[in-house]
């Protein structure tokens, strides 16, 4: 905080969710850059007090042509009240056309902040992550959830080519929380998809469409 990210005096940031869209090929071993730019900090005052988001946008270049564009929504927000309920959304529509479970574990978590040099503590400390930030377990990487239903989406449309991918969240999941990933062909091009929690609130949607 302070050095790419604006210094926000708040003590929790989140990630509340992205998109991703998918200009051009890359493979293993390629020489790529990759620039960012915070593109706007916006203060609001909501039902939780204040709030600062923050949107962060991601190019990717091979060759000096973009291959992937990202952008990245985060919110700094003050610490939740003992015992404030549960974020969440609603449930999905009942006729999703599969779905998947995925058991979070602490090495997962670890493994994920590893590979994203992601150092907060709420991930991979649970002493912290419960008696200080007072959350019930270990917190699972909102990226971490998308990755997971952009990967099952890819899997139940074999041969299709991911040309976007948005999702948000809208609440949170924790270690070892079973999580549902559920997904549903929109239209040819477009396929819709949930994570859920435990007790079925909705925790992120995203959307992924596909080249046609």
């Amino acid at each position: 905080r302070g050095d790419f990210l604006p210094p926000v005096p708040l003590p929790r940031r989140m990630w509340v969710g992205g998109s991703l869209a998918f200009r051009g090929g890359l493979l293993l071993g390629d020489a790529v850059e990759r620039h960012s730019t915070v593109v706007s900090v916006d203060e609001k005052d909501g039902r939780s007090g204040r709030l600062v988001f923050v949107r962060v946008h991601h190019v990717i270049t091979k060759g000096g042509l973009a291959a992937v564009e990202e952008d990245q929504d985060l919110v700094y927000r003050e610490l939740a009240a003992p015992g404030a309920p549960r974020a969440g959304g609603e449930p999905p529509p009942a006729d999703w056309e599969w779905r998947e479970l995925f058991r979070t574990d602490p090495v997962v978590l670890f493994r994920f902040s590893a590979l994203t040099f992601n150092g907060h503590r709420i991930h991979y400390d649970h002493t912290y992550a419960e008696g200080v930030e007072g959350y019930p377990g270990l917190v699972v990487h909102a990226p971490l959830t998308a990755l997971l239903l952009l990967d099952a989406a890819v899997r139940h449309r074999p041969g299709a080519a991911p040309v976007r991918f948005t999702y948000r969240a809208e609440g949170p999941l924790f270690c070892p929380e079973v999580i549902t990933l559920a997904g549903r062909t929109g239209t040819q091009s477009r396929t819709d998809l949930w994570a859920l929690a435990p007790d079925g609130r909705t925790a992120m949607k995203g959307m992924v469409e596909w080249a046609t």
